[in-house]
């Protein structure tokens, strides 16, 4: 395919998924590491250049801070968190089953996502109710870290750290992550994501901040739209970004600027989260078997996605990387049957 068909090809996915129900606007930007493609698209109420809330995507930015802390020897991943955490963050952090792991949890279980730690945005807290089913009600509040803890001391745990063949998706890792950063580098969370974002010139996206972010696509929920600056605003490593930076970013992250390219492989130690997803040291995997898809099988991809539909993958195979949004909280599988109509509109 010439650029020319590959655009328009890209178009016409882009296009179509905004008639599905609930899927108001879409970005989609596809490129490979030599820029033989490289093309975006957007359709409905999104532009090409339009900002947009990443979600999750932010585990993959506090992940590249953890590991270019790592190489640059200021921490390694096997330390304790007890090592730069006061006591009474560490405290009954972690008690299964009336044992007390809290002083065994690493680094590693908080970028792997087997620290067996709570969610406090997805699980029942103690008082029965979960945090993120009253966000999509539209009960805004915010969730400092100093509360995450809080919380999770006395929410239910999954396992203990580390456990053989275990894991479990939760926020709570990388937020603690977030407090290991401002330890080690003497700076919050959010003003070292602002260095970075200016370090990669990436200056459409920032960590959002109540009152100063600029104006970006509303967060939608079904036919709703998601208003929650407390929420966004406590958290301190939401970000706000475009499809064009998330490429810069994920190409940066993919190329070893911030862990040596060479070393990426020993990031892939996958364990299962929910299908079709695996997570590694600090990025997730996105595989379907080829029975599911016999005649047209799907390569797999790495890098992270968000719960509102945000993407940035990284096909080995096919050397292309893909950013973007379809920006519906309820319907975050969308972006990959996007994905997967892209990769094999290529073949």
């Amino acid at each position: 395919m010439d650029d020319t068909q590959i655009k328009s090809m890209l178009h016409q996915v882009v296009s179509s998924v905004v008639t599905q129900k609930y899927i108001y606007g879409a970005v989609f930007y596809v490129s490979t590491d030599d820029n033989s493609i490289d093309a975006i698209s957007a359709a409905g109420d999104i532009q090409e250049d339009s900002r947009y809330f990443i979600a999750s995507i932010n585990k993959l930015f506090v992940s590249s801070i953890i590991l270019r802390l790592v190489t640059r020897s200021k921490l390694s991943l096997h330390d304790k968190i007890s090592k730069y955490l006061p006591d009474e963050i560490i405290q009954r952090l972690h008690i299964h089953k009336g044992k007390d792991y809290s002083y065994d949890l690493s680094i590693i279980h908080l970028m792997s996502q087997t620290s067996g730690l709570p969610c406090y945005l997805l699980d029942r807290q103690a008082n029965g109710k979960k945090a993120m089913t009253e966000l999509e009600a539209g009960f805004d509040q915010p969730w400092p870290i100093d509360k995450v803890i809080q919380e999770i001391k006395r929410m239910k745990t999954h396992f203990p750290p580390g456990e053989k063949g275990k894991a479990k998706y939760i926020d709570t890792n990388h937020q603690i992550l977030g407090l290991i950063v401002e330890a080690v580098t003497g700076d919050p969370v959010n003003i070292v994501l602002n260095r970075l974002f200016q370090e990669l010139r990436l200056t459409q996206t920032y960590v959002y901040e109540n009152g100063k972010t600029e104006k970006f696509v509303p967060i939608r929920h079904r036919s709703t739209t998601m208003h929650i600056p407390n929420f966004l605003n406590s958290t301190q490593n939401d970000i706000i970004s475009t499809a064009k930076d998330q490429m810069t970013f994920l190409k940066a992250f993919f190329s070893g600027y911030f862990f040596q390219k060479e070393r990426l492989n020993e990031l892939e130690k996958w364990n299962n989260i929910f299908f079709p997803f695996q997570y590694g040291i600090g990025i997730q995997k996105f595989s379907l078997s080829r029975l599911l898809s016999p005649f047209h099988p799907v390569p797999y991809m790495v890098g992270h996605c968000g719960s509102t539909g945000s993407v940035a993958f990284y096909v080995p195979d096919k050397k292309l990387y893909i950013t973007g949004t379809i920006n519906q909280q309820a319907k975050p599988n969308v972006a990959f049957q996007t994905m997967i109509k892209i990769i094999q509109a290529l073949r």
